[in-house]
């Protein structure tokens, strides 16, 4: 069926549009937030043509659909909106404050950091990919960093981590239910030339008096996510005491008067402390011995990424990224990855079976580039033994490059290509080679076990 249809019977089963208090999607699945659960027929919505898998985890009724799952979500979109445009206009990607569902404390946090990064991930991918290979072409000598040429390049590359505050800016104040262009604003006041110049002259500049502790926003998650809260809660708080004559523009002057000095006198210092604490902890676990945070990471990311909790650990990267401008976490997820695709491939080269022969080389090529829903649901997982296999080869892989000490200095999608973001500008290390050798032998052990136990006779 196409796109329109398979939204048409995904909308149906989970009730209707009335049924919807929030959605967004990912790199592969439609999160809804359902105002009664009980209303969604789950055995349909599970045997639609198109859909791969659903999990209800993390507070969201998670359809998987795969790699067109954006095209879906544009239909549903315009279905909601053609239902019932004026009850379902904050349900598109902010929940409605009336409707929203019970959601326990960990449920809420998934839920609100898939809704915050998911928009952009395939931009993140785009441009880690972009900052990898200008640097590769500078160790081989290809182009000279002065150059023009090179400097529009690494400006396309790096814009959307230079400008992070403006960009979750839009998506956090969406998915709190603020005004999305003041969130785009705090952001953007965060990173201002002018602010970030004083941030580097020092001293003890104030605000009424008041001292400031100026840092470098560029680049930064938690301070905009945590002012964008506050942001959202306080227009609401105004709303109610403006009239409408005047609240157009009384609500966005007093939001911007008041939360844009607050988050430079104590959000963002706040954040920053929360940020490095983060860092610090997860640190001293890697350090601790990395080789085991290697192997339980390999083991359990595919677990993760089934309930939706992998998204617990994007905060986490980013924050590397922007405390130390490298991340240890990124390159423990590729032999992970890489362990259900050799798992994957081990089945296409063992089945029989025509169609599942090619619902596994489709898997595959997908599970290549990162995304492993289509593996895992369509393959491994129903199989068990592959999926196990998978896990058990994403674990030794990713133990040998927690061994190897990898490390990430730009996000992609963890994949083949995340090779291009381990390579530092002194050239390819022992780091990177330590990284080459988890990958194949993850990718190995997988494709080899689910080659020798991993299908029931049946399907060989």
């Amino acid at each position: 069926m196409d796109n329109r249809q398979l939204a048409e019977q995904i909308l149906a089963g989970v009730g209707g549009s009335q049924n919807v208090a929030s959605l967004v999607h990912c790199a592969t699945r439609l999160r809804f937030n359902l105002k009664d659960g009980a209303k969604a027929n789950r055995d349909g919505v599970k045997a639609t043509d198109g859909v791969l898998a659903l999990v209800e985890a993390g507070g969201q009724f998670q359809v998987v659909i795969g790699n067109t799952v954006g095209k879906v979500y544009e239909e549903v979109e315009k279905l909601m909106q053609a239902e019932a445009p004026v009850a379902n206009a904050s349900a598109l990607g902010a929940e409605a404050a009336s409707s929203k569902p019970a959601k326990k404390p960990k449920g809420a946090f998934v839920d609100i950091v898939s809704a915050i990064f998911a928009p952009f991930l395939g931009i993140l991918g785009a441009s880690g990919i972009l900052k990898g290979l200008l640097a590769l072409l500078l160790i081989l000598g290809y182009i000279q960093d002065t150059t023009a040429t090179y400097q529009i390049l690494y400006a396309a590359a790096d814009a959307i981590f230079y400008f992070f505050p403006v960009v979750i800016g839009y998506t956090s104040a969406k998915k709190f239910g603020g005004n999305i262009f003041l969130g785009m604003m705090v952001g953007a006041a965060l990173i201002y030339p002018s602010i970030i110049e004083l941030a580097k002259t020092g001293g003890s500049p104030t605000f009424l008096g008041l001292p400031l502790v100026l840092i470098n926003y560029s680049g930064s998650v938690i301070p905009i996510i945590l002012a964008t809260f506050v942001l959202s809660k306080f227009e609401v708080v105004l709303d109610r005491i403006f009239p409408s004559a005047v609240r157009n523009f009384l609500t966005p002057f007093v939001c911007l008067v008041v939360v844009v000095p607050a988050t430079f006198l104590v959000i963002g210092p706040a954040a920053t402390s929360i940020g490095s604490a983060l860092a610090s902890a997860y640190l001293a676990i890697y350090g601790a011995s990395s080789i085991l945070a290697g192997a339980v990471m390999g083991a359990c990311w595919q677990v993760f990424v089934i309930f939706g909790l992998h998204w617990g650990f994007v905060p986490i990267i980013f924050n590397n990224l922007g405390a130390f401008h490298q991340d240890t976490l990124l390159p423990l997820l590729m032999p992970a990855v890489l362990g259900q695709v050799g798992a994957t491939a081990g089945v296409f080269m063992r089945t029989r079976d025509v169609k599942l022969k090619a619902m596994a080389g489709s898997a595959f090529a997908a599970g290549v580039f990162g995304i492993t829903e289509p593996a895992i649901y369509g393959v491994t997982l129903a199989r068990k033994m592959p999926f196990i296999c998978g896990c058990v080869g994403g674990a030794i892989g990713s133990a040998i490059v927690g061994a190897s000490h990898t490390v990430a200095f730009s996000f992609l999608l963890p994949s083949v290509v995340s090779f291009i973001s381990f390579i530092p500008t002194t050239g390819i290390d022992g780091s990177v080679i330590g990284a080459a050798i988890g990958a194949l032998v993850s990718f190995s052990i997988a494709s080899i076990g689910t080659y020798l136990f991993g299908l029931p006779a049946d399907e060989r």
